[in-house]
């Protein structure tokens, strides 16, 4: 099969679709199916925390994983423009927080930069702690990493930032709680 690369702004935002493309495929019916199997990834939805200084993030993010074993090493992907990159690029740290199923409806809270209420201790309403590293670690949390940025990778419209784990933990009756994925919501990322 030959592949023929084209660049292009995000399908999102109407603009033309991004390539490789198969030849002779319809640009844009090719773009809509590689978009659908994408989405199709089996994938977690989290809650990033980030910190710089005093100012302190939550945001909902489903691109994350471990990337090694020795040192423990979690990579998240993180879009340029999210206040959280800022953050986790100035402060060096950032935590991720699994969710419990039946906590679906809190991750739409930060979606968007939630409101911080230092004296309460709040983000969006939620109650955190720092954790270590200094990032917050939301009380909602059923368990939680917390990393050291490591390595940071420009990848297109996002960064790839690699944390050493430096704390880990489940909330009091956390481990084998059913986590939040993806599929478990009508929300959709990527592709």
């Amino acid at each position: 099969m030959a592949y023929r690369c084209g660049y292009g702004s995000n399908v999102r935002t109407g603009a033309v679709p991004v390539g490789p493309f198969p030849s002779g495929t319809d640009e844009a019916d090719y773009d809509r199916l590689r978009r659908r199997v994408l989405w199709s990834l089996p994938a977690g939805l989290y809650i990033l925390g980030s910190r710089a200084r005093q100012r302190r993030n939550l945001m909902t993010l489903n691109w994350v994983m471990q990337v090694s074993l020795d040192p423990k090493l979690v990579a998240v992907s993180v879009e340029r423009s999210a206040i959280s990159h800022a953050l986790i690029a100035e402060g060096r740290c950032y935590s991720v927080s699994l969710v419990a199923r039946e906590n679906s409806a809190v991750v739409r809270r930060f979606v968007k930069p939630p409101n911080h209420d230092l004296e309460a201790h709040t983000l969006g309403g939620i109650g955190y702690r720092d954790g270590p590293s200094g990032a917050p670690i939301p009380e909602i949390a059923v368990g939680y990493l917390d990393c050291e940025l490591r390595q940071s990778l420009e990848l297109g419209t996002h960064s790839l930032f690699v944390g050493e784990v430096v704390d880990a933990g489940f909330a009091p009756l956390g481990e084998g709680v059913p986590v939040l994925r993806m599929e478990d919501t009508r929300m959709s990322y990527g592709g």
